[in-house]
């Protein structure tokens, strides 16, 4: 079920990523104090990004506030595990381990990036998706640490460990229904955009095209006759005498 779920948002991304795109005014939106604006913080770039609804940020500023809280809560809990007294194989420590370092790394560095995604563009699905897909591997690899910690660590460390795994897990369910409603939100607008789109390309088709009339009785105009190009008279150099004035030799 889950995987289904996350075809249908991943196909409804790409839907709207090849969407033909419609003006639309915005104006009305800009002054209305329940919408805010979002301004990309991306380096050498600051488009604005359309309104975006009061309550949708708010919404959003309460998940990423909690899941923050649970992260640091879950880093201090993986810190204070000690994995070398557990009571297993050293396989098993090893590998427990390595599922720790992978978690902290991600906590401490991809987590926070993609959240940073989401609070600068909270309708994103792009970027929403990518942190339920964050999450989704956190809990996995989380709740295996969980499991060993029950089965061979001290029963303290299994139910912190517990605890963090519960917190992750209702952030990503708020998450899952933020980026259902987001996708419903997201579809209602592209199929008011292909509306508009149509009636913008009916009203470009009733408008008639202009006509040119050519009369073929009306004569032909006459090539502009073409100027000669006045002769110049050669220049005479001081004290020669011109020409026309030299006298004529007697016969």
């Amino acid at each position: 079920m889950k995987f289904k779920v996350l075809l249908y948002f991943f196909s409804l991304f790409m839907l709207m990523s090849t969407a033909p795109v419609v003006g639309q005014n915005r104006a009305a939106a800009a002054s209305d104090p329940q919408y805010v604006t979002q301004t990309s913080v991306a380096a050498g770039t600051s488009p604005q990004s359309p309104a975006v609804s009061y309550a949708s940020v708010s919404q959003v500023n309460g998940l990423l506030s909690q899941l923050e809280a649970t992260s640091k809560t879950a880093q201090n809990d993986l810190t204070r595990l000690r994995i070398e007294r557990w009571k297993t194989d050293g396989s098993t420590k090893k590998q427990t381990l390595g599922n720790v370092d992978s978690i902290q790394r991600n906590l401490q560095s991809a987590l926070p990036e993609i959240m940073g995604q989401v609070r600068n563009a909270p309708e994103d699905l792009s970027a929403s998706f990518k942190l339920y897909r964050n999450l989704d591997a956190l809990y996995d690899v989380l709740g295996n640490v969980a499991e060993s910690a029950g089965a061979f660590g001290p029963k303290d460390d299994f139910q912190s460990l517990s605890n963090d795994l519960n917190s992750f897990e209702v952030s990503r369910r708020q998450l899952a229904d933020r980026l259902a409603n987001l996708a419903t939100s997201k579809e209602q607008e592209l199929s008011h955009l292909r509306t508009e789109l149509k009636t913008a390309q009916a009203a470009v088709a009733a408008v008639p095209p202009k006509k040119t009339v050519i009369d073929d009785n009306q004569p032909a105009k006459k090539p502009a006759a073409k100027k000669k190009p006045a002769t110049k008279k050669p220049a005479t150099t001081p004290g020669q005498t011109p020409p026309e004035q030299q006298a004529k030799p007697q016969s």
